[in-house]
């Protein structure tokens, strides 16, 4: 058995003058090993909630392994196991439907009703030529390796997915192709992906995310200043506060112990910022966010004149999701026992690798990313300023099918 690499980390997002932006890229890696119903329709809607509650679960699961800044895209995860989803079999296969919440959505009779739900998803976010959302995949695959040509048809026409044919022998000429390949789809924002690579790999899947959007109401960089930020009542850091005073639409939820505001961007995206109460520790947040809930909040949410004060952040954050999925139940696709029966019948194979990196700056003119009950909720009774100078939750949404594109946590905003 071939041990990998790290994978190198995406290097340098160059900063836009104007906006904000966002850009993330997920990596799958597959090398050879020694491999030893449920029917409901499905809507967007159904796809976008699934998703969200996902997020919630993955979430959670890297809260538990420290309380630092998270930051990941929710849709770029699923929309690439969506994708494995199609080369998987047996047990395998019903892991990752579980294990990505799609249970549901799977139908016998439309085995394809899943990856069609993703193309509509995606259709659907980008149909206004405005927005710039851009989602792209490719396959790069061994020459020697034989892919069954029922899954590139499926992946070609479900994602659009690029699939080129490369020697990965030949190292430091596929990493060149790889990087040169990233640099033209992210149009230059991402300009070297990898370093170096395994000569053993046979499979490289790549998915890449890009998100620039200026915000509705931008902040006026003339009232930026500095300020604290209490991460603990034993820990301060000065940040770069912005201020902005207009209407907002807002929301406090006393039962939760924390209150909500909304950030919108210019197409049809916003930002949701969850800012705990004073008295209300972050960590009784993480058990209590839900898909059900994050929609009843964005449905309560009201309009009121509001002094925001917002601090200015940047994030890199990357994740080793083959140690945290098998704890989510999806296991198999990491061991010997791997089906990928779907993806080529010539060789056993299973995923060695799962790398996600998010990279998010949010400033005074946007953001730039490359990534239950309704009861007691008061809309009218917040203060008349929104100070966010403790750690905070962020969600930034596509709000006509309410699909969750990026998600953080803020502990430190100075890291």
């Amino acid at each position: 058995m071939v041990v990998h690499p790290n994978l190198p980390r995406i290097m340098a997002v160059h900063k836009m003058t104007m906006g904000f932006i966002f850009i993330l890229t997920y990596m799958c890696f597959l090398t050879p090993v020694h491999q030893a119903q449920r029917a409901k329709s499905g809507t967007i809607s159904h796809l976008s909630f699934k998703n969200m509650d996902f997020a919630m679960k993955l979430y959670r699961k890297i809260s538990t392994y420290h309380d630092k800044n998270i930051f990941f895209s929710p849709l770029s995860i699923s929309t690439s196991f969506a994708a494995l989803l199609m080369a998987s079999d047996g047990v395998t296969h019903e892991e990752l439907l579980r294990g990505l919440n799609l249970e549901q959505l799977e139908r016998a009779d439309q085995p394809e009703l899943i990856p069609q739900l993703f193309q509509l998803l995606n259709e659907n976010i980008t149909r206004n030529g405005s927005l710039k959302l851009d989602q792209s995949m490719a396959l790069f695959m061994r020459q020697q390796f034989q892919v069954e040509k029922q899954f590139e048809d499926q992946i070609k026409k479900f994602f659009d997915a690029d699939i080129k044919t490369v020697d990965f022998a030949d190292a430091k000429g596929t990493v060149k192709v790889i990087n040169d390949y990233i640099k033209q789809k992210t149009e230059d924002k991402v300009t070297e992906v990898i370093s170096s690579l395994d000569a053993q790999t046979q499979l490289m899947l790549i998915n890449t995310i890009f998100f620039q959007g200026a915000w509705q109401l931008p902040f006026n960089p003339n009232f930026t200043r500095s300020a604290p930020f209490y991460i603990d009542n034993y820990n301060i850091v000065q940040v770069q506060m912005m201020f902005k005073e207009d209407k907002f639409y807002t929301l406090e939820d006393p039962t939760l112990g924390a209150k909500m505001l909304k950030l919108p961007y210019q197409e049809g995206v916003s930002m949701l910022i969850l800012l705990p109460n004073k008295d209300t520790d972050y960590t009784v947040i993480d058990d209590e966010i839900s898909a059900r809930k994050f929609l009843n909040w964005v449905r309560m949410l009201r309009k009121m004149k509001l002094e925001v004060n917002m601090p200015k952040f940047k994030m890199e954050q990357s994740y080793s999701l083959h140690n945290l999925l098998p704890d989510m139940g999806m296991a198999s696709i990491f061991s010997n026992a791997a089906n990928l029966t779907r993806l080529s019948k010539n060789s056993s194979i299973k995923v060695s690798e799962v790398l996600h990196k998010a990279v998010i700056e949010v400033d005074e003119l946007g953001t730039i990313a490359a990534a239950t009950t309704t009861v007691g909720i008061i809309p009218y009774s917040l203060p008349r300023t929104f100070i966010i100078d403790r750690p905070f939750f962020f969600f930034i949404y596509h709000e006509e099918t309410n699909c969750l594109l990026f998600m953080g946590r803020v502990i430190d905003p100075t890291k």
